[in-house]
């Protein structure tokens, strides 16, 4: 891994700084990448405890299979994982690959970071993990988004879930004003499992695409068994493609605010 000089990591380090708070509108879509780079795999290098927004690194093996979890600016407690190697979005091919890290897995295990944020435990049917399609999205480093479930899409997919069987299908019902491909993932951690294989495998034309979808991972329970219920939606007019819709960043799920 590449070792920054003191002048190199200040500069980046508050030029990241900056992006990161500043308003979307206007945002440095790099920022995320910066402060991957600039430094929370430098504080791993040199040893020392994450500093925020840092909170964790995994990076103590090959450097294209490691990652980080950052707390983002937006939210009580949301965490977004993302890749040390340099991924644009959800439409890297590099995904794809037999070989590739499991991006899911590695956030499902980050909301231990979200539940410290908000200090209680969460029931896994309250965790969701989204990727946003390349349209709608402000960063241009792949990133997964770990936050609470938004309680409307909670009770729908609790309602609906009886139905999801193991291939993506339009559902019956609106999530968000939104009509989802669904299906159900028996995992109890998603280790094994390859979402955005799945999704390209799973729904004709996506994998050709794969730019123009969303993805989204939901815990859930069937027959008293862990798993996940997978949620995609494709950008197109007048929206779509912004799975991270389907949370909450104020954590409303888990009761209301002090």
């Amino acid at each position: 891994m590449r070792i920054w000089n003191g002048a190199a990591y200040f500069l980046i380090s508050f030029f990241a700084i900056v992006a990161l708070f500043a308003p979307r509108a206007h945002a440095d879509p790099m920022a995320l990448w910066n402060i991957v780079i600039g430094q929370c795999v430098p504080q791993f290098e040199k040893a020392v405890a994450p500093i925020p927004p840092c909170e964790h690194v995994e990076a103590a093996g090959r450097e294209d299979r490691g990652y980080v979890d950052i707390k983002d600016r937006d939210g009580v407690a949301q965490i977004l994982t993302l890749p040390i190697r340099r991924l644009t979005g959800i439409e890297e091919p590099a995904l794809l690959e037999p070989d590739a890290p499991n991006y899911f897995a590695d956030a499902w295990a980050a909301r231990s970071y979200v539940e410290a944020h908000l200090r209680r435990p969460l029931p896994r049917e309250a965790v969701a993990i989204a990727v946003n399609s390349k349209y709608a999205r402000s960063q241009n480093q792949l990133h997964l988004h770990v936050d609470c479930v938004d309680k409307d899409v909670a009770a729908a997919l609790a309602a609906y879930s009886s139905v999801l069987d193991l291939q993506f299908r339009l559902m019956t019902v609106e999530l968000k004003g939104r009509r989802y491909w669904a299906r159900r993932l028996d995992s109890s951690d998603l280790s094994g499992a390859f979402p955005f294989r799945l999704l390209a495998d799973g729904i004709d034309g996506a994998k050709g695409e794969m730019g123009l979808w969303s993805l989204a991972a939901i815990g859930a329970s069937f027959s008293g068994q862990p798993g996940f219920i997978l949620l995609a939606d494709q950008s197109g007019p007048p929206a779509g493609g912004h799975s991270e819709d389907l949370q909450d960043h104020d954590c409303l799920i888990t009761g209301p605010k002090s």
